[in-house]
């Protein structure tokens, strides 16, 4: 039997931990993505993958055989995949939502899983790098800490942080549904609006600063809403109803966010939460007062 070198525990250290930061960061929530259990596998495989390549750099660059090194542009390449086969794959099952996510939120999906990969390079680089230049236990400390950090990065911001949210029940003027004095669309049929009023749950979104107005004005982010909403508490239509579709209106004036859902569990306490927790979605941000404070001669209003 060939003997082990001495890069042996420490590479195995590294995809360890690797590994154990990527099953970590791999959940299956409310969302059901990715599904139990096929779709793991897919993901624990590029994890291994991903571990490998951040720690065999290590004695790659300590015996300075530097063309090893070439092989993580390689894998940036390859995780590039992953996030169009992820956009790719969410895409095409959208379509087969009753109420989608929207490309905004599956952008933000796609993304998600190629950063985690990087993620797992560091962490596998960074822990191996200190097992090898002080020792074991440093390698667990600096591991450790690095998944501290992806438990950060994972967390990320919600809809909570921005906005406050309140319940409102949704009535009828003439034809016209509305949350609070927001417009949310016209329903003619009365069994129709005897069914939106007997199903049909309003809340109103208050921004807290002029930023967070602009972000819940984006329609991604707003469909972000409405999926959630309806794939934890369940949603009342099926396909070929147009008047049961869940909906968000802005109130012009104010920039505040009505939000029209048809739940199969109305629990206000719930919905309340479950909104709450809808993630901010990166490409949906706006920062305008930023770009005013950036501008000189330019007061912000």
């Amino acid at each position: 039997m060939a003997s082990m070198n001495e890069y042996t525990y420490p590479i195995l250290f590294g995809v360890i931990f690797g590994v154990a930061v990527r099953l970590y960061m791999l959940r299956t929530d409310y969302r059901q993505y990715p599904t139990y259990l096929h779709g793991k596998i897919i993901h624990i495989a590029l994890g291994f993958i991903a571990a490998g390549l951040g720690t065999v750099a290590v004695p790659s660059i300590m015996e300075e055989d530097f063309t090893a090194i070439t092989f993580l542009t390689i894998a940036a390449s390859q995780f590039r995949d992953v996030r169009n086969m992820e956009r790719n794959t969410l895409t095409e099952l959208d379509s087969y939502e009753l109420v989608p996510r929207g490309k905004t939120y599956i952008e933000g999906i796609a993304v998600a899983f190629e950063s985690r990969n990087y993620l797992v390079i560091f962490t596998s680089f960074l822990s191996t790098f200190a097992y090898l230049a002080i020792n074991m236990w440093a390698g667990i400390l600096v591991g450790i800490i690095c998944l501290l950090i992806c438990k950060k990065l994972m967390a990320g911001s919600r809809l909570k942080d921005i906005v406050d949210i309140e319940f409102v029940k949704p009535y009828f003027k003439d034809a016209g549904l509305y949350v609070d004095n927001i417009y949310i669309m016209n329903i003619g049929l009365p069994a129709r609006q005897e069914e939106i009023l007997e199903y049909g749950m309003g809340f109103i979104l208050k921004p807290k600063t002029f930023n967070a107005r602009a972000t819940i004005a984006n329609l991604g982010q707003r469909q972000a809403i409405l999926h959630d909403v309806s794939t934890a508490l369940g949603i009342f239509r099926d396909s070929g109803t147009p008047a049961l579709t869940p909906l968000a209106k802005r109130d012009l004036n104010d920039g505040r966010v009505g939000v029209f859902v048809l739940p199969q569990e109305k629990d206000v306490e719930k919905a309340i939460e479950i909104i709450g927790r809808v993630p901010t979605l990166e490409n949906a941000i706006r920062m305008p007062t930023e770009r005013n404070a950036n501008e000189k001669g330019h007061p912000l209003k």
